[in-house]
């Protein structure tokens, strides 16, 4: 599949991976399957959201955690030089959304702060902290995720309020970085109907012009229950409203399939 549909790359969740010798093995197979300049991408955040886990590797603390600026770009040199020794050119952090009590835990202590300036700095440190380890940081989860009453994982957030700049604002302080992800969010004041990620709107409008944000866009995990549509519908949507590369988690072959074919066949 790798060979004959060439992504742009893989993403490794903690299913992929049993220990670092096992796992440099999968990293060379992978290499020798992608084309060049495919990336191998993992989801560590640290806290909950570590695939890289004990015994084999560190565990780092939650974002909410981190209350200077050394300590957020060391948290981030450390996470980047884990990943990048365990052969990942990717890590999908950090979050930049804002910590709200009233919202669901879904990001929760994911989040750095319910601060934006704090949020804006320490974040930038993180991501920082990872280029510093040559591997690429991904902020998310554009253009804010933090208000949600719902898990995306399970339904489909709506965010009523038109007063979203503090939410923008970690982003838009941070819009020079290279990648960034999608939120599959409604914000009705936005797009009444699409969530970020399959909105044209939201991603013209907001993400590319008002936070400003020019780098490499990518979807949250595309199998998530907050959309709907069959696996290649889904990628299609997104990667016509704007996204760059479409991320499908679910690690379903037919899936994979199946959005590599709508993909190649599109192009």
């Amino acid at each position: 599949m790798l060979r004959g549909y060439g992504p742009r790359g893989v993403i490794l969740f903690s299913r992929n991976i049993e220990n670092p010798a096992q796992l440099a093995e999968l990293v060379v197979y992978l290499r020798a399957a992608l084309p060049a300049g495919a990336v191998l991408m993992v989801d560590q955040e640290g806290g909950r959201v570590a695939r890289l886990r004990p015994p084999h590797w560190p565990a780092l603390p939650a974002a909410a955690t981190l209350k200077t600026a050394e300590e957020a770009f060391e948290h981030g040199r450390a996470l980047g030089a884990m990943a990048r020794e365990a052969g990942f050119d990717v890590a999908a952090a950090p979050v930049l959304d804002l910590r709200y009590a009233f919202a669901d835990a879904v990001i929760g202590d994911r989040a750095i702060s319910s601060d934006p300036q704090t949020v804006a700095t320490l974040g930038g440190e993180m991501a920082r902290g990872i280029m510093a380890a040559r591997v690429i940081p991904v902020m998310k989860h554009l253009p804010g995720h933090g208000r949600a009453m719902t898990d995306s994982h399970l339904s489909l957030p709506r965010i009523a309020t038109a007063d979203l700049e503090a939410d923008f604002y970690p982003f838009i302080a941070n819009n020079a970085l290279p990648w960034a992800m999608t939120a599959h969010i409604v914000y009705e004041q936005i797009d009444a109907e699409l969530p970020a990620t399959i909105s044209p709107k939201v991603i013209r409008d907001v993400i590319r012009r008002r936070i400003g944000f020019a780098g490499t866009l990518i979807s949250d995990d595309l199998a998530m229950a907050a959309l709907t549509g069959t696996p290649a519908e889904r990628a299609k949507a997104a990667l016509a409203a704007g996204c760059d590369i479409a991320l499908y988690c679910a690690g379903d072959m037919a899936g994979n399939l199946a959005i590599l074919e709508a993909v190649n066949h599109a192009e």
